[in-house]
This record gives structure tokens, sequence and C-alpha cells, in this order.
């Protein structure tokens, strides 16, 4: 014989082990989760000395050394960049666009499984221009107008 809750009582136990299987994967995921060594959002001192450092270096991009111009004024710091504070600075933001794909094609890189020196080095070479013989009428980066 059936009672008329019976389909609500089956629809109740199947919510139940759908919720625990849920539950079972969520704790996974948490102790997974928990394993990760993460470095926390704060600039040590040698992060924000070595940032300084090369915001005042002639390498610099103009962006970033309008960026330590604030810094010394006092109207910004590193840890407000680096924490997101300053994210709507039109300064901050204009440094995030000319270093936008920079990070695109590093984080290309990197989701292709190649090796993080070997990204480092072809980086630092892609911010230097070569002092070798090139022709100055060939774009180096192709953008849609660049033809």
């Amino acid at each position: 014989m059936t009672f008329p809750y019976d389909s609500a009582r089956q629809q109740l136990q199947a919510w139940q082990k759908d919720l625990d299987a849920k539950g079972s994967q969520l704790e996974k995921v948490a102790l997974e989760a928990s394993r990760v060594q993460t470095r926390g959002t704060d600039l040590s001192p040698a992060d924000i000395a070595a940032i300084e450092k090369h915001a005042r270096s002639k390498d610099a991009p103009n962006a970033l050394k309008d960026l330590q111009r604030k810094v010394d004024a006092g109207q910004l710091s590193w840890r407000d960049i680096a924490s997101g504070r300053a994210v709507h600075d039109p300064d901050v933001q204009r440094a995030m666009q000319t270093s936008t794909p920079s990070l695109k094609r590093a984080y290309t890189a990197i989701k292709e499984g190649q090796d993080l020196d070997e990204i480092i080095v072809a980086g630092q070479q892609r911010a230097r221009p070569s002092r070798g013989d090139y022709d100055d009428d060939a774009p180096s980066d192709f953008t849609e107008d660049a033809f």
C-alpha cells in the first residue's frame, strides 16, 4: 500500500543523499585548499625595496615611475596598490593597462606549462629593446592598427 507522502519522502531522501555527496566533496576540496601554501597579500620590506628599486630605474615604464612619485609624495603606498585598495586611482589603472599584455603572455605561457624561469627571462628580454641592427620601420608588436 502506498501512502500519500511516499513520493515526497523519496524526494527528500534523494535530496539528502545528494547533499551528503556534495558535503563530502566540499570536505575534500577544503582539505586540499588547506594544504596550499599561499603567500599573503602583504608585501615584505624586501618586496617593497625591490619594487622601488625597479620603479626608480631607467628601465621602468613611465607609468611605474609615476606611481613611485605618488608613493614618494605619500599619496599611495605599494601596499595600497598590491592589495587593490588603490585600483580606482587613474595612475594605477594606467600602469595596469600598460602591463596587461605582458601579464597575459606570461599567464598563457604558464598555462601551456612553460618553465617559469624561461618565462621570466623572456619577459625581461622583451622589455628591453635590442641595441643591434634592426629595421625601425617594422612594428615590434602587431596590433590591429599596425597594418
